[in-house]
C-alpha cells in the first residue's frame, strides 16, 4: 500500500507541536496588515495581531496562493507520496477551490499521481479535528481511500459553536446588519454562531452577557452530541487572544463531561480578522451541527 501525507491549510489552527509531531503539510492563508502581507514564515504572534486590531488595524486576508499549492503538491509527489489534503470550507473562502484547480493540474501533469482533496466544511479546530481523525485512522493502518470514505461520510460530524465579544467584527465581515451590531453592542447582546451543513456561519440564537454566552456554547453542545457524549476523546476550545476566558470554558466543558483531554489554541489571523479579539468557540463530535 502506498504511503500518502496528510495536508491541510493554516485555517486550521492545529498546535505547532501536532503539525510537526504528524508531519502535517500547511499550506497558508494568508492577511494583510498596515501593507505588510503575513503567511508562511512571515507571521504575527496571536497576541501581537490581536493588539493590532484592538488597537483599530484592520487586517485584510486573502486565501492561499495557487503557485504554492502547486509546489507543495509537486514536491510531495517527486517524493513518491499520495497525498490528502482537508480544507478550510469552500463556502467561507476561495482556499478549497484553488487546491481542488491545483491537485487537478499536478495529477494530470504526474502520470500515476493521486490527491484526494476533501472540503471540510469547517473551520478552525474543527477542521482540525477532522485532521487528526485522519491521522489516527492513517496510524491504524488505513489506506487513503478508506480514510478519504470515512471523512466524506462523517464530516458533518464535527461541529463547531461559537461566540464573539464584539459584535463589529462579524458587521464588518458581512455577517450582521449595522443596527444590529449597535444595538447588540449597547445591550451586551452576544451572538451564538454555528457552522452548519453547508459550511457556512449562522446565527443559533444570542444570550445577554459573557459568562451566560460560554455557558450556552457548553449546554449547546450537550444537547448535539448524542451518542458522541460517551465516544469522545478530544474536546477543543479556541479564541480570539482572550486565555481567561478560554480557561472558564474548560472549566466549565470539564464539569459536564469529566473530560481532561481538551486541546486549546487561539484563532488563526486569517479567521481571527472576521471574528475578532474576544471570539471563542468550542469543537467536538456531535450527531449533528
Amino acid at each position: 500500500m502506498k504511503e500518502f501525507v496528510i495536508t491541510t491549510d493554516s485555517n486550521s489552527d492545529l498546535l505547532p507541536s501536532y503539525i510537526k509531531e504528524k508531519k502535517i503539510g500547511i499550506i497558508s492563508h494568508y492577511y494583510d496588515l498596515e501593507g505588510i502581507t503575513y503567511g508562511e514564515d512571515n507571521l504575527l504572534s496571536a497576541k501581537e495581531f490581536y493588539d493590532k486590531m484592538r488597537a483599530g488595524i484592520m487586517p485584510t486576508t486573502m486565501a492561499s496562493n495557487p503557485a504554492v499549492i502547486r509546489e507543495t503538491f509537486q514536491n510531495y509527489v517527486n517524493e513518491g507520496y499520495d497525498v490528502l489534503h482537508i480544507s478550510f470550507s469552500s463556502a467561507l473562502s476561495g482556499g478549497c477551490n484553488n487546491v481542488m484547480v491545483g491537485a487537478q493540474e499536478i495529477c494530470e501533469e504526474n502520470e500515476g499521481a493521486k490527491i484526494i482533496v476533501i472540503d471540510s466544511l469547517n473551520v478552525s479546530l474543527g477542521q482540525g479535528m477532522v485532521i487528526m481523525k485522519a491521522v489516527a485512522m492513517r496510524e491504524q493502518g488505513k489506506s487513503i481511500d478508506e480514510v478519504a470514505a470515512w471523512i466524506e461520510a462523517h464530516k458533518l460530524e464535527f461541529c463547531v459553536q461559537f461566540t464573539v465579544d464584539d459584535l463589529y467584527h462579524l458587521h464588518r465581515g458581512g455577517r450582521v446588519s449595522k443596527a444590529t451590531a449597535i444595538v447588540g453592542s449597547m445591550i451586551n447582546i452576544k451572538p451564538i454562531l454555528v457552522v452548519n451543513n453547508e459550511g457556512q456561519l449562522v446565527s443559533n440564537g444570542t444570550t445577554r452577557g459573557r459568562k451566560k454566552s460560554l455557558a450556552t456554547l457548553v449546554d449547546n453542545m450537550l444537547s448535539t452530541m448524542g451518542k458522541y457524549q460517551n465516544e469522545q476523546n478530544v474536546i477543543c476550545v479556541v479564541h480570539g487572544d482572550v486565555e481567561e476566558d478560554a480557561n472558564f470554558l474548560v472549566n466549565l466543558i470539564k464539569e459536564k463531561l469529566h473530560i481532561d483531554n481538551i486541546v486549546v489554541n487561539t484563532v488563526s489571523p486569517s479567521i481571527g480578522a472576521h471574528s475578532g479579539p474576544g471570539a471563542i468557540g468550542i469543537c467536538y463530535m456531535g450527531e449533528h451541527r
